[in-house]
């Protein structure tokens, strides 16, 4: 099982042979999100939620739905209706949202419906009339959204926090945000041991909800390290589960991330290394390997992966060598050269005037 509390001191090695293996690993986020500009067509059935608010479930979740008070935390795009243009897109910027249900802002009411009737995990299609968006007057700042727009949402309910008080991330001390997202991370690591890697990702994504950019920049010092004791770990089990999933462009962006932070992470450069290495970016694949082995030098996975590496570079080379052999074909041998009888009988008889002539000057002299 993958080692998830990510320490720097475990060897890649056993990191390695030790990486997640399930069947149900295929359901993990297994259809990659759309990134088109248009909303996506869903053919399940049309729950009526609120007068202004219907729902397609594309992705089923699982366990209960979330109560009042209830602290949601989902990823969305949102179009406008009329248009199709689709104004925001938090999965683009990597910015989870966080709402208290019965505590939204009045341009996240039919959200705040829809996201009440869902379940973890579930990814819906919301249809939600201008009343319970942005309302009569629309938006001009951020996000555009003209007046009287109905609003088509593409919504992942990532996860929830029951709490009766319905405490907000900006209502908790720096020490209650670390303490909050360390617990989603642990346990996180419990459903990773169990194998049930859905879940698990849902539990790390939310533990990065609460360390994000806005809360990271406030922090120096030992807080911003306990924060980063907490988020790189997360940020590298996701990269791992993205991995098994062949998911390596999303690989990439989760090491990428914990290596903006910390440079000579070993982990980091090794799994983008090998994402790299599985998209065929060989330059920069090998660029990453080199540093982590300079980190790590005698981790045998590092150089196992400069191995591969280099075995797929040959064979790739002599593919080439055998393509363009086969495309020029084998030099051609030079054909012998017939005898020309015709061209030999006149080299004679002009060799034979020239003699005649000069032995009839000599006699003349």
């Amino acid at each position: 099982m993958e080692d998830v509390m990510e320490q720097q001191n475990v060897s890649l090695g056993e990191d390695r042979e030790s990486d997640i293996v399930t069947e149900s690993a295929a359901v993990v986020h297994a259809e990659p999100h759309q990134d088109g500009d248009a909303p996506p067509k869903v053919d399940a059935k049309v729950e009526v939620l609120h007068e202004k608010v219907t729902k397609q479930i594309i992705k089923e979740g699982h366990g209960e739905k979330p109560s009042k008070y209830s602290t949601c935390f989902v990823h969305y795009r949102a179009w406008t209706e009329s248009t199709q243009h689709k104004f925001e897109d938090t999965w683009q910027e990597q910015r989870p949202i966080e709402l208290v249900l019965g505590k939204e802002k009045k341009e996240m009411e039919g959200i705040g419906i829809g996201v009440s009737n869902m379940k973890s995990g579930e990814r819906s299609l919301l249809r939600v009339g201008w009343e319970l968006g942005y309302g009569k007057e629309g938006s001009f700042s951020f996000p555009n959204v003209p007046p009287m727009a109905d609003i088509i949402y593409e919504i992942e309910l990532i996860g929830y926090d029951e709490t009766k008080e319905g405490k907000p991330r900006s209502d908790m001390t720096v020490e209650e945000r670390i303490s909050s997202a360390d617990r989603r991370r642990m346990d996180g690591n419990a459903l990773f041991k169990e194998e049930k890697l859905e879940e698990a990702m849902q539990q790390y994504e939310m533990a990065i909800a609460y360390m994000g950019d806005d809360f990271m920049f406030q922090l120096f010092g030992k807080y911003r390290d306990m924060a980063l004791a907490v988020k790189n770990p997360c940020h590298l089990n996701m990269a791992a589960c993205f991995i098994k999933l062949e998911q390596y462009e999303d690989a990439i962006m989760q090491c990428s991330i914990v290596l903006a932070e910390d440079e000579s992470n070993v982990k980091a450069l090794y799994r983008r290394g090998k994402a790299r290495a599985e998209l065929g970016q060989t330059e920069a694949a090998r660029e990453d390997l080199l540093k982590a082995r300079k980190y790590a030098p005698d981790d045998k996975a590092i150089a196992k992966e400069l191995r591969f590496l280099a075995d797929q570079e040959k064979a790739v080379y002599q593919k080439q060598k055998e393509m363009y052999k086969g495309m020029l074909g084998p030099r051609p041998e030079p054909k012998p050269k017939g005898t020309n009888w015709l061209a030999l009988f006149w080299q004679w008889l002009i060799s034979l005037f020239c003699r005649l002539f000069k032995l009839k000057t000599q006699k003349s002299d």
